[in-house]
């Protein structure tokens, strides 16, 4: 009987976690094209961009956000309904503790998990970045950039270079000045007018310049139309912004980080933390499904209304403590691992207290 009930809460979670996802993403799209659709018109987008474009890119998106949601939804439905046809207390009755009763109900939520972690890691990059193209043709009127003008990157030890300005779209970096020293002392400077990624090549293509020499006796000058050079900086590091790891698979995230501390560049505990936080979103749907299956699992005055009213207040304050703990790891008054994770450590310890108090 009990590997019936396996099977049977497996493929209910399934099922009613699909009915959810499904609907929020339905209310979703369409509460969102009613605000929009006016300045998507005004702006010139197509039915096919703004539907393929922009919404079928962002259905990756939103199921990663929505399922730890549907999951404790889904959980909290089925085992109150369980509870209320008394079909707990006759598995209890017949020998099943709840700890064995959690068993389909975690392998569902570890597959989900799994499922999400590998959604978020290489299938939502992709459609978060084309979705991005489209919001900033048609949608954004504010900047994401972290860096604007005068931005300074060390490219390796001893040589700074200075770009006034940088065009993300175009690639291209305006009055940029490059500083080579050697203990301490300047020894060559490079000026142009403009710096453009060439992304065939792999290399970046400097424009009317001038290239400065100084050594014992004065100054060599060498002025140039174009002259290509190698860089160990890319175009994204001098255009960085508020967006750029949500837009990147997890060993993409590593070189970017890594890629920030090797050019000197400031900010670097935001995209830690925002690493760190993907990393950890997923264990949310492992998480929330021990705490509606603790919740649900006896009959309570109210019924189901007490545990949507339930569920309803533990999505908030997990959401709300994820986003209020995250500041703190961006100033670096917390560490960014700390203040990815602390949400997570303390709903585990609240759901594992749940557990223990919840009737076996």
């Amino acid at each position: 009987m009990i590997n019936t009930f396996d099977r049977y809460i497996f493929f209910r979670m399934a099922m009613l976690t699909g009915f959810v996802v499904a609907l929020l993403i339905f209310i979703f799209i369409i509460i969102d094209f009613s605000e929009n659709s006016g300045t998507f018109t005004d702006r010139g987008a197509t039915f096919r961009e703004i539907w393929f474009d922009y919404y079928l890119n962002y259905i990756p998106e939103m199921t990663r956000l929505i399922m730890p949601v549907a999951v404790f939804a889904s959980c909290l439905w089925l085992t109150g309904q369980m509870a209320n046809h008394l079909e707990i207390i006759a598995l209890r009755a017949a020998g099943v503790s709840l700890y064995r009763l959690l068993i389909p109900y975690l392998f569902f939520a570890v597959l989900m998990a799994g499922g999400i972690s590998y959604l978020d890691g290489y299938v939502v990059p992709q459609s978060n970045a084309q979705r991005a193209e489209f919001e900033h043709r048609y949608l954004m009127n504010r900047s994401e950039r972290i860096d604007r003008n005068r931005i300074f990157r060390q490219e390796s030890p001893g040589n700074i270079i200075q770009v006034n300005y940088f065009d993300i779209r175009e690639q291209t970096g305006y009055r940029v000045q490059f500083f080579s020293f050697e203990h301490d002392r300047l020894v060559k400077t490079i000026e142009a007018g403009r710096m453009k990624w060439d992304p065939e090549q792999q290399h970046w293509t400097l424009s009317n310049g001038t290239i400065n020499q100084f050594h014992d006796h004065g100054v060599h000058r060498l002025r140039f139309t174009e002259l290509d050079t190698t860089l160990n900086l890319y175009p994204r590091d001098f255009g960085r912004t508020s967006s750029d790891v949500y837009q990147l698979t997890y060993p993409e995230i590593r070189d970017y980080i890594a890629a920030i501390e090797r050019s000197g560049a400031g900010g670097v505990e935001m995209p830690r933390v925002q690493y760190y936080g993907k990393l950890g979103y997923p264990f949310s749907i492992i998480i929330v499904t021990l705490i509606g299956v603790s919740i649900a699992s006896e009959r309570r005055r109210g019924g189901r209304g007490v545990h949507i009213a339930t569920g309803l207040v533990i999505s908030f304050l997990y959401l709300a403590l994820m986003k209020l703990s995250e500041p703190f790891g961006y100033t670096g008054a917390m560490d960014p691992l700390t203040a990815a994770m602390m949400p997570h450590v303390v709903f585990l310890v609240m759901a594992l207290i749940l557990l223990l108090l919840a009737r076996k």
